[in-house]
């Protein structure tokens, strides 16, 4: 029997807007109101690293996203939405990235509608067409970087980002439509995953259990950063993180969802074991905060002020 990890004291909740974004001029909770220009306010960029949270220790994790996948697995309430929306929150202060938003259960990202370049639900149609649209416009943006002798996007390209998240990816690779629509779908974001890290293309994939019934293992191993909340046990574990971290004292099988929510195990940046850590906490005023600049920074309407004056 698995026995549950007991976390410190220390690895506690932190807040995540004043963190990533104290250092843009401009824009602090004292500072910053919808009605202020866009030229005030100095963007991230998706070169910059993406703030988690913290770990054991107190240290701050980050994670570079570019010419990489990321997949999030865990069980129901571990904190795999709140996860995504830290990459979300990040992308949201990037004037360089475009949003498409796979929302499955149609009810985890419509804090960041407004920013999405396109929102896709439950319409396995729907998302057929936008992975084709996707595959598209990557074959385009390869096509520049040969014209122009780069292998990839580089900070001088100007190509900018495109970050694709696909929430309750198992939703759409085996429950909605039939099964040659999920399989069209599962081969062309297999596409996306395969050729789009080059070209600027960014796809972040989050599911509870994404075994080889449910999410083809010929994607799922395409992404080459992983991250495990909560899981039911080792062998669910292992499916995120990769055969064998479990017998190597890293499962996420361990942690206990009581009091827990959002403590994962990260195995990325080139780590060769997976780093224990607490995702930063985004309450919905903190998203509407960030939409809020992030509408700022690409011109369009702010967000009206909710009532008493919160942005």
């Amino acid at each position: 029997m698995t026995t549950a990890l007991r976390l410190p004291a220390t690895l506690r909740r932190l807040h995540l807007p004043g963190r990533l974004t104290a250092r843009i001029p401009g824009v602090g909770a004292d500072t910053w109101t919808p009605t202020d220009p866009a030229d005030a306010v100095r963007p991230l960029t998706l070169w910059d690293p993406i703030y988690l949270g913290s770990d054991l220790y107190g240290d701050p994790v980050h994670l570079n996203l570019v010419w990489r996948m990321l997949i999030v697995g865990g069980l129901p309430d571990a904190g795999k939405s709140n996860g995504v929306n830290q990459v979300l929150a990040h992308a949201a202060l990037c004037r360089d990235v475009a949003l498409w938003l796979f929302d499955g259960k149609e009810n985890e990202l419509t804090s960041w509608t407004l920013l999405a370049d396109r929102l896709i639900g439950h319409d396995i149609e729907d998302s057929l067409d936008a992975v084709a649209t996707l595959q598209s416009l990557l074959d385009g943006r390869l096509a520049e970087l040969k014209a122009a002798g780069l292998e990839k996007v580089t900070p001088d390209s100007g190509q900018g980002f495109v970050l694709v998240v696909v929430d309750e990816l198992a939703l759409y690779t085996s429950v909605y439509g039939e099964p040659a629509q999920q399989k069209r779908f599962s081969a062309g974001l297999r596409d996306l995953v395969a050729r789009g890290r080059a070209a600027g293309l960014i796809v972040v994939a989050a599911t509870q259990r994404p075994s080889s019934d449910i999410v083809p293992t010929s994607l799922r191993d395409l992404f080459a950063y992983r991250w495990a909340l909560a899981c039911a046990n080792d062998a669910s574990s292992d499916l995120v993180l990769g055969h064998g971290c479990a017998n190597s004292g890293y499962s996420a099988a361990t942690i206990d969802l009581d009091g827990h929510a959002g403590v994962g195990y990260l195995l990325a940046e080139n780590r060769r074991t997976p780093r224990l850590f607490r995702a930063a906490y985004l309450a919905r005023d903190d998203i509407r905060y960030l939409v809020s600049v992030g509408l700022t920074l690409r011109g369009r309407p702010a967000l009206q002020p909710l009532a008493g004056g919160a942005p």
